[in-house]
């Protein structure tokens, strides 16, 4: 935004060629909105926390074979379903820090494992 002068995300050129210019809001407008109102709107909590607490143990289990990277994307998959909770001010102030914590202790696990594989796989 800044670096082509724009006040809004939706005015920044993506593209622009003999056919014209295209913008972030020709690409993205659409999926903003219907994101937008599952998130604030729409989003099952209850479904949301239970998948939440299921990826968790998951990542755990599967920190426990040694497998980093499905671990991560486990992980990742928790974050953001945190962020849909986060969205509409689902979880008290306790919830947020502990879904937070629960989040860093994931992606600390998957990062320690896959550094000291990383550094056996040096040693080979």
């Amino acid at each position: 935004m800044y670096l082509q002068g724009v006040d809004s995300i939706f005015d920044i050129v993506c593209s622009d060629n003999k056919n014209g210019k295209t913008y972030y809001k020709d690409i993205h407008k659409e999926s903003e909105i219907q994101f937008s109102k599952y998130n604030f709107e729409v989003a099952d909590i209850e479904m949301l926390i239970t998948e939440f607490n299921s990826k968790y143990k998951e990542c755990k289990r599967v920190l426990k074979h040694d497998l980093p990277l499905p671990a991560y994307d486990l992980c990742i998959s928790d974050s953001n379903i945190f962020n849909i909770l986060d969205s509409p001010k689902a979880l008290s102030k306790t919830e947020r820090a502990n879904y937070i914590l629960q989040i860093r202790d994931l992606s600390k696990g998957c990062a320690q494992l896959y550094k000291k594989q990383e550094l056996e796989r040096i040693e080979w």
